[in-house]
């Protein structure tokens, strides 16, 4: 299929890197068309170099994920060109800083719940048409253990994930009876990425699995 338009669609965030970029790079392979989101443009043109050599296509679109002006503007791009939505693939993240909760710093958390919970809504609240016009789609957030296994010093980021959980599996309850809509959270365990080694500087990367095996998982949720 050379019109990319008759390719299904995929949306991943925070695809400049780690899990993102290796899940937006598998899609592509797959034959999605992926719209890949992250800051900077420079990164995310890293991953499409990577999405052509693979033989697939992808779109950039960079923001920030706090900019929800921008969230809408792209959706309703995506509504004018394709008209639906496939995959979406909810995987930037912050980790903010790791202190005892009465320490966090304000800023830091504000941040922290914004990219990880309030974008996430932003973007299910904006594509939820998109997505309920794919004859089947598939939206995917990742998570983590401390999401539902408080750990100490983690409690901005274990909050966030916490609270996106239960956001993904009340939407998945909502959408199921009407739709043909399927949500997964997915926890990918430790994950060769540069937010594991801010979490874990005297870690071995070598020692944990790299982005592709998280991408590869994923692929395999998606698969009816």
């Amino acid at each position: 299929m050379n019109d990319i338009t008759t390719k299904p669609l995929a949306l991943v965030t925070g695809a400049s890197r780690g899990i993102g970029a290796a899940t937006a790079v598998a899609l592509a392979a797959a034959g999605h068309h992926v719209i890949i989101t992250a800051r900077k443009d420079k990164d995310l043109e890293v991953t499409d170099d990577l999405i052509n050599q693979a033989g697939g296509t992808a779109t950039i679109a960079p923001f920030d994920l706090t900019d929800t002006p921008a969230i809408e503007r792209l959706a309703t791009a995506l509504a004018s060109r394709w008209g639906r939505l496939d995959v979406l693939v909810l995987n930037a993240g912050q980790l903010g800083s790791l202190a005892p909760v009465p320490h966090l710093d304000k800023k830091d958390w504000d941040r922290v719940i914004a990219v990880n919970l309030t974008a996430n809504w932003h973007l299910i609240r904006v594509l939820d048409p998109l997505l309920r016009r794919a004859p089947a789609a598939d939206v995917v957030a990742l998570t983590s253990s401390v999401g539902s296994e408080p750990r100490a010093y983690w409690g901005a980021y274990a909050a966030s994930k916490a609270a996106l959980e239960n956001l993904i599996a009340t939407y998945g309850q909502e959408v199921a009876p009407v739709t043909a809509i399927r949500t997964h959270i997915i926890d990918p365990g430790a994950t060769r990425t540069a937010m594991r080694a801010r979490a874990f500087p005297g870690e071995d990367p070598s020692t944990v699995k790299p982005p592709e095996d998280v991408a590869a998982t994923i692929l395999a949720a998606l698969a009816r």
